[in-house]
């Protein structure tokens, strides 16, 4: 087979290592893999596309925060990219974020339609059947994307708009994306498959695959025994109220003395505003440097208000490392009773009891059930063989 994805960006962020964990699987069972991106340009074992240019984006995320037209930019730039596909002439699509100011999903869909090109389409949130957001909970919790977008309660969130053009991008998104002859949609959570099932998208078969990692990679380590305070760590590729900082901050007033917050992603300016019961470590490539990190935290929190199936939950778990998250969308899924808490959204209380419930418990004892969850349900050799398995399917 030769199977092309989608995806903002190559080989960075959690959406392109999938893409290329995806990719790395095919290769090893004989097909050709492409992965096609918008921005960055990090080492892949794929055969690389670019889509557009630097301006590209630019321009498409000028035309989003004016006039609310995400998706319905680079129309140039993404004509140019399907004279690529036709000399690819790939048997699969495989796609994944297709917002980002990078593609244009009207001319992409209209193309594939007319290919008549077999599509398997991961959902890493909610954009693809809401008029406007990303994720249509949080900080504001919408539903009006089961019946029809309008008066959009969250258009100074991702992507930004100063406009409100959500009753007509609802629209023009149902037009698109249905009447596709061959599409099956992935979802890496429960959750996010059942708000899947009611939406404009329901008539397509959808199928749960949970995100994998690198157990090869993430998984326990010997760590130098310490006399100094427990580590509470937080990783998110970018932080703000919606991943829980505001959150972060609160808990650092409560947590007792023996305990420490070490935050990864930040900005250089949220490092210089942090309070000092804080570290703050700004966003790494360096995976050694993460799993180490995972290694020497006593527990991972996760107090996000906005997510769908977040990999450093299971990043932290094959590391041996409890997890704390919040209730929201499938980020409860990566855990179990044995395994770490959930707490409601909100409830920094919440947060310090279960800290405090965990830090009681045999430590070794829980690590190794972190670690064997990890190893029976997110090993992505197991998880991204399921996306083969799909794309079989669809070229038969």
């Amino acid at each position: 087979m030769r199977i092309l994805q989608i995806n903002t960006a190559v080989n960075s962020g959690s959406t392109g290592r999938i893409a290329e964990d995806i990719g790395k699987v095919l290769i090893e069972h004989g097909h050709e893999s492409y992965i096609a991106f918008g921005r960055g340009n990090r080492p892949s074992q794929s055969r690389k596309i670019k889509i557009g240019t630097t301006l590209d984006t630019y321009k498409h995320g000028l035309k989003t925060l004016l006039f609310d037209k995400h998706g319905l930019g680079s129309s140039q730039a993404t004509k140019e990219f399907l004279n690529k596909v036709d000399e690819v002439k790939p048997d699969v699509v495989g796609l994944h974020n297709i917002h980002g100011y990078y593609i244009n999903y009207k001319i992409l869909f209209d193309y594939l339609k007319t290919k008549q090109l077999p599509v398997l389409w991961t959902f890493h949130d909610c954009w693809p059947f809401t008029g406007h957001c990303t994720y249509y909970d949080g900080v504001v919790d919408c539903h009006k994307w089961e019946t029809h977008c309008k008066d959009c309660p969250k258009t100074k969130y991702y992507p930004k708009a100063l406009t409100d053009r959500s009753y007509q991008n609802f629209e023009d998104k149902k037009e698109a994306f249905k009447g596709v002859t061959n599409l099956r949609i992935v979802t890496p959570s429960k959750w996010l498959s059942n708000s899947v099932k009611k939406s404009f998208l329901k008539d397509y078969a959808v199928e749960v695959i949970h995100n994998g990692i690198d157990l090869d990679t993430f998984k326990p380590q010997e760590t130098i025994p310490s006399n100094h305070k427990k580590i509470v760590l937080g990783v998110a590729s970018t932080w703000d109220r919606r991943k829980g900082l505001d959150d972060f901050i609160a808990l650092s007033q409560k947590l007792p003395e023996h305990f420490k917050i070490v935050l990864i992603g930040l900005s250089k300016k949220q490092i210089e505003q942090l309070p000092k019961p804080i570290t703050g470590i700004e966003r790494t490539e360096n995976i050694q440097e993460l799993v180490g990190w995972y290694n020497t935290a006593m527990v991972f929190v996760n107090p996000t208000y906005i997510d769908n199936f977040p990999t450093t939950n299971i990043e932290a778990l094959a590391c041996g490392t409890p997890v704390i998250t919040y209730n929201t969308g499938g980020s409860p899924e990566a855990i179990d009773a044995e395994t770490g808490a959930v707490v409601e959204k909100g409830n920094v209380g919440g947060i310090l009891k279960a800290i405090q419930g965990l830090d009681k418990l045999n430590q070794i004892e829980l690590s190794e059930k972190c670690a064997t969850r990890a190893e029976n349900n997110f090993d992505k050799k197991h998880r991204y063989k399921d996306y083969l398995k799909i794309f079989e399917k669809l070229t038969n």
